[in-house]
């Protein structure tokens, strides 16, 4: 199957839902048993589900450690994942390790997800959404339901700090969210001081 075919065929595929299995850690994926829905998901010849979407909502995740690898062990192309579920889990930081490259893993730093939903979690520090900065497709992102929600600013933050997005908690983001979150920006965050290193007399 070629690229252009495979993309047109999996954007219509079924998610692997692995959601409500009370899965604390994510290596437990490769043993068990997705959730079936009205449409049986397609396989490849070797055995990987050929879909976009990975439901891993209301299980009791609280890391990500080993995410990239497993996910490629799930899914043919993994590079191609484009929604994450991950809501009503047990994280309290958003862990790196599904955003970056691993040298055993195929996955490029341009091709990674447009959807991620993070609600319902434990995430406590706003300063994790930094983290997502590197995601260049993500559109719409979910924090909800986590701590953070009551910081002071806390959705200016989120906006100034990834523009993309244009969709945030299930709301559509406006020009005006962007220019409100600017301002919020100009007058909460002060620029880095750039320091030059003069060379000793």
């Amino acid at each position: 199957m070629s690229k252009p075919d495979y993309m047109n065929t999996s954007v219509q595929e079924p998610p692997l839902d692995y959601s409500f299995r009370s899965i604390h850690v994510i290596q437990d994926l490769t043993s068990e048993e997705p959730r079936t829905g009205l449409r049986p998901i397609r396989h490849s010849k070797s055995g990987k589900s050929l879909t976009q979407s990975l439901w891993l909502n209301n299980n009791v995740l609280n890391d990500l450690r080993d995410f990239s690898h497993v996910v490629s062990l799930l899914l043919e192309h993994p590079e191609n994942l484009a929604w994450i579920d991950l809501s009503f889990n047990d994280l309290t930081s958003i862990d790196p390790d599904p955003y970056q490259r691993k040298s055993s893993y195929s996955m490029s730093w341009k091709l990674f997800p447009s959807v991620l939903y993070l609600h319902g979690n434990s995430i406590q520090r706003l300063g994790e959404v930094n983290k997502l900065a590197v995601l260049p497709r993500l559109r719409s992102l979910t924090l909800h339901g986590n701590p953070i929600e009551e910081e002071k600013g806390y959705r200016q933050y989120v906006l100034c700090t990834l523009p993309r997005i244009t969709t945030f908690d299930f709301s559509g983001v406006t020009k005006a969210d962007h220019a409100s979150a600017e301002v919020w920006k100009r007058m909460n965050i002060k620029p880095k001081k750039v320091r030059i290193k003069q060379n000793a007399l």
